[in-house]
C-alpha cells in the first residue's frame, strides 16, 4: 500500500487499529511528523526548559494539557496513547518495554511533548532531487549518540543524538539550503563528513535505526535528532518516561510548508 499518498488521519486510524506497526518514514508526503516524550507533570518544566535550550535537537511543535491524550493544534482527534506505531517505556533510565499502545499505562499527571522530526523534511529533499537512502532501502534512518553535549536544564542533561543520510557531494549545499528552511524540524545539519569528529566510531553500527549503504561519491551528513531525549532519559534516569520507538512517529495534520514560517 502506498502510504505516502494517504492523509494523516487515515494513517493514524490504521495505526490505532494495529494495522501499521512499522516505521513512518515516507508516509503522508508533505505532512510533518513528530517525536514524542511523555513524562509526569513534576518533570515537565525542567524538560520544557531543556527543549528551549536545545532547539536544534528538540524543536517543540506542541505541549499537551496535563493528563490529556488529545492535542489542540497539530493533529485533530489524535490519541497520543495509541496513534504511534510503537512506543518505548523507560523506568529509572532502563528500557522496560515496547508497546503498540500505552493506554494501560496512562496517568492523569502525564504531559506530552511533540518534537519536530527530520522525516518531515525528507519529502522536501526528494522533491529537490536528493536521494534518501533509508527510504530507498525500506528501512529506518541510522541514528547515533554523539560527543556533543546538550545544554543542561534541571535534571536533564546528556549527549545529542543525530540522524545520518548519505548525500552525493554535489548535492550537499542543496541539502543544507532545503533543510535550513525548516528549523522547526531540526533545520540545517549539525555536522558534515568525518563521523569521528562528533564521537561516532563506526558509521556502520548505529545506536538506533538501521545501517544504510554509503556509495562512492557520497558524504555522511548528520542532522540533530528528536531521539536526543531518549539519550538524556537513559542518562538521568527519571522514574518513568514514555517515548516513541525511534523511527515510529506521530503523523500530524500540519503541512511541512507551514513549518517554514
Amino acid at each position: 500500500m502506498n502510504y505516502s499518498k494517504m492523509k494523516p488521519k487515515e494513517v493514524r486510524s490504521l495505526i490505532r487499529e494495529g494495522k501499521i506497526t512499522g516505521t513512518t518514514s515516507g508516509m503522508c508526503a508533505g505532512y510533518a511528523q513528530a517525536n514524542l516524550v511523555i513524562l509526569p507533570k513534576e518533570l515537565a518544566y525542567d524538560f520544557l526548559l531543556f527543549t528551549q535550550r536545545n532547539p536544534k535537537s528538540c524543536p517543540v511543535l506542541e505541549v499537551s494539557d496535563v493528563g490529556s491524550r488529545n492535542l489542540r493544534y497539530i493533529a485533530e482527534n489524535a490519541d497520543i496513547a495509541c496513534d504511534i506505531p510503537k512506543y518505548r517505556v523507560y523506568e529509572d533510565g532502563i528500557l522496560t518495554g515496547e508497546y503498540t499502545s500505552v493506554e494501560h499505562l496512562w496517568r492523569d499527571d502525564f504531559v506530552s511533548f511533540l518534537i519536530g522530526c527530520s522525516f518531515s523534511f525528507e519529502s522536501e529533499l526528494i522533491d529537490a532531487g536528493v536521494p534518501i537512502r533509508h527510504i530507498e532501502e525500506n528501512c529506518n534512518v541510522p541514528m547515533f549518540i554523539t560527543n556533543i553535549e546538550c545544554e543542561p536544564a534541571g535534571i536533564f542533561n546528556g549527549k545529542m543524538v543525530v540522524s545520518m543520510r548519505p548525500i552525493p557531494y554535489a548535492q550537499i549545499i542543496k541539502s543544507v539550503m532545503v533543510t535550513g528552511t525548516m528549523p522547526k524540524v531540526h533545520g540545517t545539519p549539525i555536522h558534515i563528513g568525518d563521523p569521528s569528529v562528533i564521537g561516532i566510531s563506526n558509521i556502520n553500527n548505529p545506536d538506533f535505526g538501521d545501517c544504510v549503504k554509503i556509495k562512492e561519491g557520497e558524504v555522511p551528513v548528520f542532522w540533530p535528532c528528536g531521539v536526543t531525549p531518549q539519550s538524556v532519559v537513559m542518562n538521568v534516569k527519571p522514574k518513568i518516561v514514555i517515548t516513541h520507538s525511534p523511527g515510529h512517529m506521530l503523523i500530524t495534520d500540519t503541512k511541512n510548508i507551514d513549518l517554514k514560517y
